[in-house]
Parts: C-alpha cells; sequence; structure tokens
C-alpha cells in the first residue's frame, strides 16, 4: 500500500496516447495518459470504458450521437461495445480503469503497450 501522486507520474512522460499504468485495483490497471488530437474510433466487446478528466478538456464522438465534452473533475463511462473516439484540441490528462490486459484500442494488434511507473 502506498499513496500514487498523480501529477508526479504524469510529468514521467510527454508522449500523447500512451497510457502508463500506476496502480492496479480489483484486476484493472489505473492509468494515467496524456490527450491530444484525435484518437481513432474503436470499441470494446467485453467492457466499459472509464475516463476521469483530471486536468483540460476532452471531446467523446460516440456513433449516432451528439459530440459530449468532459471537463476537468468530470467522468465519463463509454458502455462496452460502443464505438467512441477521444479527442483534444490541446493537451488534457487523463485517469483510465480498464481490466487487466484490455488493449486501449480494442485490438492486440494495434494496441500502445501500457507500461507501469
Amino acid at each position: 500500500m502506498k499513496t500514487v501522486n498523480l501529477a508526479e507520474k504524469l510529468e514521467m512522460f510527454s508522449t500523447h496516447w500512451d497510457p502508463h499504468v500506476v496502480a492496479d485495483y480489483n484486476g484493472n490497471d489505473v492509468m494515467v495518459v496524456k490527450f491530444e488530437g484525435d484518437f481513432p474510433f474503436h470499441h470494446h466487446p467485453d467492457t466499459d470504458d472509464f475516463f476521469l478528466v483530471l486536468e483540460g478538456e476532452m471531446v467523446m464522438d460516440i456513433e449516432g450521437e451528439p459530440p459530449q465534452t468532459i471537463r476537468s473533475g468530470e467522468l465519463f463511462v463509454v458502455p462496452k461495445g460502443v464505438s467512441h473516439r477521444p479527442r483534444a484540441d490541446q493537451e488534457c490528462k487523463v485517469l483510465l480503469i480498464e481490466p487487466k490486459g484490455e488493449p486501449n484500442t480494442g485490438d492486440p494488434a494495434t494496441a500502445a503497450p501500457k507500461p507501469q511507473i
């Protein structure tokens, strides 16, 4: 058991769309990531997708629905199977929670590695 300082963890890398695991929680990876630009549309067939904006703001595009803006201090959950795309005009910092091994793109062939920091 130890305290995790999210701001310190976010200072450890400068890349975008590159989640880093900062803790384990009930079989889930708790990760921090920086968003800037557009991520590809994708879905997760077996799990919901959890986003908590720590700093800045992001937009979540959901196929067939109006875009949703998520601001600092707000969270957004995309239900499993729903095609979505996060994007950010300026860098924003986000906390993600996903089951261990879940590819961030929904597809292991295109997923980013998730190093632990």
